[in-house]
């Protein structure tokens, strides 16, 4: 049986997965003249339990390409401050106020909703092109230095060549295990249950549409359903699941505000999708040739809800370093280096902040344990305030530059 002949394509810039860090740089670059591909595995950005926050600092860079009213034109929740409970107490967390941004608060928006949008606005210029159902699985190298990348498409194979490969697909990384970059790996005390239940008439009415987290359960307001979330300790899904479904809804049922028959809804484990946390970081993110950025450079907690957030920075930083380069065909290994240091320190910052906040004191005879850092916040008037700084607007704010082609 002979094999599909393999299409070549040629572009300056080859992306590796299409989520919130790959279309934000697939637009700029776009915008900016660039000629720039986008591969995208799956043949929607229709998927359930994906980073839905949009915080004050993406929101500022929306505002700063003249989208943000588009964009707050699409279904979405807003939240002025984060709350929390700890140790029976509802506190706090983060106050977004008094941030010194155009929007003041954060955004519970499906993230389809904004990867569509983003890929919307992208399409708009010629020089993007969005490739769908591309699944990439091997870099292609000249002299040492990465040239392209070869994908598998309904269609057939397709071959890549550009003077840069950017990966920016996900903490399961194809381009970053393809290029061997080495990482560093940090523990998680705690992983997530995600379900799906539908809305019915008598449903509470929780704050801002997000709540959490309460008792470990969290809950989100997704129009149609709640999207509702359990932490669990880590590595404990399996014992959980031989003890029964029965008793892990029974369970649910205690801390959710929900009649205990409403989780009947719930008819076996596949309707629970498990989120193994995990936190750790790429050594270095270039090599000669690619790039990566997001999740595929710095794997987060969803503690704060700040990985779309990172990676949407990324994404500024990094076209702000590659685009006179890639227009002058002079690009170099330092180019791609300038993007590590500029967001090493807000990466390592946050990824510290996150294993503060997870790690819980010993437990009580009559209180669960619970973060030292989280009951600290919850217990004082000015910390949820930095901490709405912080989370709202990271550790190092990007602007685009570069946006005239």
């Amino acid at each position: 049986m002979s094999q599909s002949p393999i299409t070549p394509y040629a572009t300056s810039c080859c992306i590796v997965g299409g989520g919130p860090a790959g279309l934000m740089l697939g637009y700029l670059l776009a915008r900016a003249g660039i000629n720039v591909t986008v591969l995208e595995k799956h043949a929607d950005f229709l998927r359930d339990f994906r980073g839905d926050t949009l915080h004050p600092s993406t929101l500022e860079i929306m505002h700063q390409l003249g989208l943000l009213d588009e964009l707050l034109a699409l279904p979405h929740q807003r939240a002025e401050t984060l709350q929390a409970e700890i140790a029976g107490r509802d506190i706090t967390l983060a106050n977004f106020t008094r941030l010194p941004t155009r929007c003041k608060f954060i955004t519970f928006m499906p993230q389809w909703e904004f990867l569509n949008f983003l890929a919307e606005k992208a399409a708009a210029f010629p020089e993007f092109t969005l490739i769908k159902s591309a699944q990439a699985h091997r870099l292609l190298y000249d002299r040492g230095q990465v040239c392209g990348v070869l994908a598998d498409t309904p269609e057939g194979p397709i071959r890549v060549r550009c003077q840069l490969v950017v990966g920016t697909d996900g903490r399961n990384s194809v381009v970053r295990e393809q290029a061997a970059l080495g990482s560093r790996a940090f523990g998680s005390p705690r992983d997530v249950l995600w379900l799906k239940l539908d809305k019915k008439p008598g449903d509470p009415a929780w704050s801002m549409g997000h709540t959490g987290p309460k008792q470990n359960f969290i809950m989100i307001d997704r129009g149609e359903y709640w999207q509702c979330g359990y932490s669990i300790d880590k590595g404990s899904f399996e014992a959980i699941q031989q003890d029964g479904l029965e008793r892990f809804l029974l369970h649910i049922a205690e801390v959710a505000p929900f009649q205990d028959d409403r989780l009947q809804d719930i008819q076996s484990w596949q309707q629970v999708k498990l989120l193994s946390i995990r936190i750790d970081r790429l050594d270095s993110w270039a090599k000669p040739g690619v790039l990566c950025i997001g999740d595929a450079a710095h794997a987060m907690s969803p503690i704060g809800g700040v990985g779309v957030n990172l990676a949407i920075q990324d994404a500024v930083a990094t076209a702000n370093s590659i685009i006179p380069p890639l227009r002058s065909h002079s690009l170099q290994l330092k180019h791609l280096q300038q993007v590590q240091r500029r967001r090493n320190f807000p990466t390592k910052a946050t990824q510290f902040l996150q294993i503060k906040m997870s790690q819980r004191r010993p437990k009580k005879r009559r209180t669960g344990g619970s973060s030292s850092l989280m009951t600290r916040v919850g217990n004082s008037r000015w910390l949820p305030h930095l901490f709405g700084r912080i989370i709202g607007l990271g550790f190092r704010r990007e602007t685009p530059k570069h946006l005239d082609g």
